[in-house]
């Protein structure tokens, strides 16, 4: 019986006609009609955010072309002589530019030092807090600063450290007849902006690497405590090399933007301490190609600018390459 049902079997395998593979044409229009249909709504919302960075972001780059012209606003830049490098001549012959390029490396090295790893000291001494609703608040009460404009902090440090400040007269009040005011001292100018940016933005920047701390596999925690590592181990070990792929995305990013130190900080201080002491880049182009009124001089710093951000942000993405990273772009 047995053999008679494998007999019937193998003859209605070999009736049966072979299987054939036909090489369909991929979809093309329909297909991908279909996927913006079924997408539309996200493709919707984003037209918003694309058309505020094409009106703000990428048009105005070709108005770069006023750094190579004799620019005047009542002619146009149709109709505005063509002068060549004659813009950057001026520029790189100007004290006044070569100061104020110093002044911004200085203080961006102290925001490189300083400022950038508070964000991620912070984060990971309130990630050590066992309790999730002290930790709340306190991330509630540091996010605060960040919200307010330069204005109100700088009246902050005014009524703190400044000649008629808190500080100030407490010192009077204990015997020390003239106290400094940092507020107006050359020399404590750039340290002062530093610790501005560090108080308004430290709790604000630990929000991406809270993110990127959260991310990381708990099994990785619950191995390094089996093996017996106590709390700082844990993050030495597992915490901080989980958030190295994006600090060094932070980094490059920060780097990028080195010769960008903030305009609106700089420009409400820089008159209490002189624009030997006070002038960065920003404030440059503001007081020469704004308020002076020489728009090609000012196109061609903010366009130095740039392609010095430029080389810095493929300078440092090829650093973090062979380094093993992925940097900001592969």
């Amino acid at each position: 019986m047995a053999q008679l049902t494998r007999t019937a079997t193998a003859r209605r395998r070999r009736s049966r006609p072979p299987v054939r593979f036909v090489n369909r044409p991929p979809r093309s229009g329909g297909g991908r009609l279909a996927r913006l249909r079924r997408y539309r709504v996200p493709l919707l919302m984003l037209v918003p955010g694309l058309l505020f960075y094409c009106l703000y972001y990428y048009l105005p780059i070709f108005g770069n072309v006023i750094a190579f012209q004799d620019y005047l606003p009542f002619v146009g830049i149709r109709h505005s002589a063509f002068n060549g490098l004659d813009n950057f001549r001026i520029l790189f012959e100007s004290s006044e530019f070569w100061y104020s390029l110093v002044n911004t490396l200085e203080i961006t090295a102290l925001q490189l030092i300083f400022f950038f790893p508070a964000p991620i000291i912070l984060a990971l001494l309130l990630n050590s807090l066992l309790s999730n609703r002290l930790r709340r608040i306190i991330q509630s009460i540091i996010y605060i600063p960040h919200f307010m404009s330069w204005v109100v902090v700088v009246i902050l440090f005014q009524q703190i450290f400044g000649g008629a400040g808190l500080i100030p007269q407490a010192l009077r009040t204990h015997g020390v007849s003239n106290p400094i005011d940092v507020m107006t001292n050359p020399a404590f100018f750039k340290p002062l902006v530093t610790a501005q940016v560090i108080w308004k933005d430290t709790g604000w920047g630990t929000i991406i690497f809270f993110a990127a701390i959260t991310s990381i596999d708990v099994a990785l925690y619950e191995s390094a405590a089996m093996d017996g590592a106590n709390g700082f181990q844990r993050m030495w070990h597992v915490t901080l090399p989980g958030i190295i792929p994006i600090t060094i995305l932070l980094l490059i990013l920060r780097i990028g933007t080195i010769l960008s130190v903030g305009f609106e900080q700089i420009l409400l201080q820089e008159p209490a301490v002189g624009a030997k002491a006070g002038q960065v880049l920003d404030t440059y182009v503001y007081f020469h190609g704004i308020v002076d009124g020489n728009w090609s001089v000012g196109a061609a710093a903010g366009l130095v600018k740039g392609a010095v951000g430029l080389a810095l942000v493929m300078l440092s993405n090829w650093i973090a390459h062979r380094l093993g990273e992925a940097g900001l772009y592969s």
